[in-house]
């Protein structure tokens, strides 16, 4: 490998200056991250972040390391970035008046909850988390008009989409370009918590996407990691983020080694450099920064939607651990193992793969049921191309072994956290946090319904479905009202002349979470064209979708939907002051924490889910993502993946649009085969206070690709109106609550 090029030869044009963001995870991954160059850290503290797995930093250490780099002119962020239940109120409110004494550069939220909390601080500048789902210039500013500083974009955006939010918002941007990527869009994962409480949402991911699947249909692929997609790797793109004006290049890596930041920082710090010089200079840079990260020893890479294709993100036939394979065990004798792999017989990073003691390898199991770090007390070569190590107690024949450290790559950066941290003595207090600025108690005073949509408040069961087509199974034993997703295709019937069976009255229209830059076009004109139709009632999912009733708020009933996270009571009331008038409970929630977000009156004004097929994730695809709809993990739980219907294009009043450009086009959704119900709750819902439940028969689909069987709507209606439990049901997370580790609770002193 060549040294390291300088940046001689520079012009005289100034470059655009860009932050280099990365992650801290631990004390060691801080001393590299800013030894190699970065010009920011983001950390975590011991509560409320979203990779409470990580080792995170007490309170000591994060003043230490604060005064530390702001004394080298370097930047701190710390992530506050889940959602947090009502009874946490107070611990979030002393976490934040104890960051605002101490003074980090921003805080990274995802609740809107701690948005509107954190604005009592006002030395406080706020980030908005990934988690929040931003993706067009609508979602930013909204964000911006309610005290954001910065917006970290959904990663699932190409090049063009963020050139294009840039023209439109004043507010810094601030784009991933390194690191683990998530099947599911951008805050839109439900899988770690469906299979025990443990949501990403919260947090505790279990990295449902990295685990083996298996599928029965008749499809060329029978077993594999389906969803477990390759590392997100910008770095070809650079001088264009640079030039398109994003403040801040954000690398991924909180629960990776200090060795992994300290390298991924470096590539990227060389690119960085070398922007001020000319296309020689910043070639063979880009070639240099390349050579050094083939050694970061992690998954397969992709531009994801900067170049590649998106059906090629994932790898089914790689698992989802992290490391350089190196084949599987083909002999055990004792406590070691033979591995044969062309890697070490060939040329792979320049002179071959060697393995010595010290080398730390991840084996994995055959059948997934295993993943263990190993460091190897052993390592001989064998013939031109196999290895004789040392494995761990339980793994065999047939195992896969990864490379993910050599001893060799192992550096010590000097640290940066004080030996002494006696003058760090600050800690969160005990205040209690004071009630929501805006009180959630009755709609909004600006809400005036016109007399044609009163019929949409009527107390009682609305029924979602996907299409058009499943209205007219829903009329055979109609509900206080029906809830439809907006798409093209079910758009092209509302504005068109033939009758359906429910009037625009009876009828309340959901928008699809996942607002794109691309969907501006489409979604701009259509509230006020659905409004001259009758259409006036709405549920909300996405900061973005606000704006585009400004001009018709005044007689349109807004509804925050599930997606918009209301677990606490400061959540409801930052959505309150947004102009919604009713509200749907997230999917997650449970029946103790919605009492507590929605005492009193409000539970009027409530939407409480009884039915659902929930959507564990929803991935953005603009073709099939397989070959089969069926398939179940090592547990034999069923699932099934609900892909487009290929109706997105097509014309709605006059305008073309194509079936993967954007809008509700080329989402797959995967969904468990068990559905969560508790339909045999409403009695007791009904007593405190609730009046209006939703029996959800679309599959958290917004593409028209659920159809509604008659006999199941006819069985599942009569559950819910007669307080009946159904067979073969989940309860999801209403009984139980989020996981709390036996370990969690009030902080305690550092």
């Amino acid at each position: 490998m060549k040294g390291k090029p300088s940046v001689s030869g520079a012009t005289d044009t100034k470059p655009k200056v860009v932050e280099l963001l990365a992650p801290a995870g631990t004390p060691e991954a801080l001393d590299a991250a800013v030894a190699e160059g970065a010009d920011a850290v983001y950390l975590g503290l011991k509560s409320f972040n979203a990779r409470m797995r990580s080792a995170n930093f007490a309170y000591s250490q994060f003043e230490g390391a604060l005064r530390t780099l702001h004394r080298s002119g370097r930047k701190v962020y710390v992530t506050v970035n889940t959602v947090f239940e009502q009874r946490e109120a107070d611990r979030v409110y002393q976490l934040l008046k104890y960051l605002a004494a101490v003074g980090p550069d921003g805080i990274i939220v995802q609740d809107f909850g701690i948005l509107m909390m954190a604005r009592e601080f006002k030395q406080l500048k706020i980030h908005a988390s990934t988690q929040m789902n931003i993706a067009s210039a609508r979602g930013v500013n909204a964000l911006s008009k309610n005290g954001v500083s910065r917006v970290v974009l959904a990663r699932e955006l190409s090049l063009e989409e963020i050139k294009n939010i840039r023209q439109k918002t004043n507010v810094e941007l601030e784009v991933f370009v390194h690191g683990a990527l998530c099947a599911s869009a951008s805050g839109l994962c439900l899988f770690s918590s469906y299979l025990g409480g443990k949501s990403a949402n919260r947090g505790l991911c279990t990295q449902a996407c990295r685990r083996l699947y298996n599928t029965e249909e008749n499809s060329p692929l029978k077993s594999g990691y389906f969803f477990s997609p390759c590392d997100l790797s910008l770095i070809n793109f650079i001088p264009e983020l640079a030039d398109a004006g994003v403040q801040a290049l954000k690398i991924e890596g909180r629960m990776k080694s200090a060795e992994y930041v300290g390298t991924v920082v470096s590539a990227y710090r060389t690119v960085i450099d070398s922007l001020p010089g000319g296309a020689d200079v910043r070639r063979h840079a880009l070639e240099y920064a390349q050579q050094i990260l083939r050694n970061d020893f992690a998954r397969p890479k992709t531009e994801y939607f900067f170049k590649t294709a998106p059906d090629t993100v994932f790898r089914p036939e790689q698992d989802g651990g992290t490391g350089i394979s190196l084949g599987t065990i083909i002999k055990v004798k004792g406590s070691r193992g033979l591995i044969r792999d062309q890697r070490f017989a060939h040329d792979y990073t320049g002179t071959g793969i060697k393995l010595s003691a010290g080398d730390s390898l991840r084996f994995h199991k055959a059948d997934d049921s295993q993943r263990l770090a190993h460091k190897l007390r052993f390592a001989e070569s064998s013939g031109r191309d196999g290895y004789l190590i040392s494995i761990p107690d339980g793994f065999g024949i047939g195992d896969s072994v990864y490379l993910i450290q050599t001893k060799a790559m192992t550096k010590r950066y000097p640290p940066l956290i004080p030996k002494d941290l006696s003058p760090f003595k600050r800690q969160p207090g005990r205040d209690k946090a004071p009630n929501p600025a805006v009180v959630v108690d009755g709609q909004p005073d600006h809400v005036k319904r016109p007399a044609k949509n009163a019929q949409m408040l009527k107390e009682g069961i609305f029924v979602q479905v996907a299409s058009i087509d499943d209205l007219f199974v829903v009329q055979s034993q109609r509900p206080a009202g029906v809830i439809l997703p907006i798409n093209r295709k079910n758009i092209r019937s509302l504005l068109g002349e033939n009758p359906l069976p429910f009037k625009p009255g009876e009828m309340i229209l959901t928008l699809d979470p996942w607002f794109e830059e691309a969907d501006e076009d489409f979604l701009a004109e259509l509230p006020g064209q659905l409004k001259d139709q009758g259409y006036c009632s709405y549920i909300l999912n996405n900061p973005g979708h606000f704006s585009l009733f400004r001009d018709i708020k005044q007689s349109t009933l807004l509804i925050a939907g599930p997606w918009l996270y209301t677990f606490n009571s400061w959540a409801a009331s930052f959505i309150a002051s947004q102009g919604t008038g009713a509200f749907v409970s997230p999917l997650e929630n449970n029946r103790q924490n919605l009492e507590k977000t929605m005492p009193g009156s409000i539970r009027r004004q409530v939407f409480v889910t009884l039915y659902a097929w929930p959507p564990l994730f929803r991935i953005k695809t603009q073709n099939r993502l397989y070959g089969f709809k069926h398939f179940y993990d090592s547990r034999g739980e069923p699932f099934s993946i609900v892909d487009g219907d290929g109706s997105g294009a097509g014309k709605v009043n006059g305008a073309s649009y194509a079936s993967g450009s954007g809008f509700v086009s080329g989402a797959s959704v995967v969904v468990p085969d068990t559905p969560f119900c508790i339909t045999d709750k409403k009695p007791f819902l009904m007593e405190a206070g609730f009046r209006r439940f939703i029996l959800d028969f679309s599959g958290g689909t917004f593409n028209g690709s659920f159809p509604l069987k008659k006999k199941l709507y006819k069985e599942v209606i009569k559950a819910a109106e007669e307080g009946l439990v159904l067979p073969g049901i989940s309860r999801f997370n209403w009984k139980n609550g989020f996981y709390s580790p036996k370990d969690e609770g009030p902080a305690k002193k550092s």
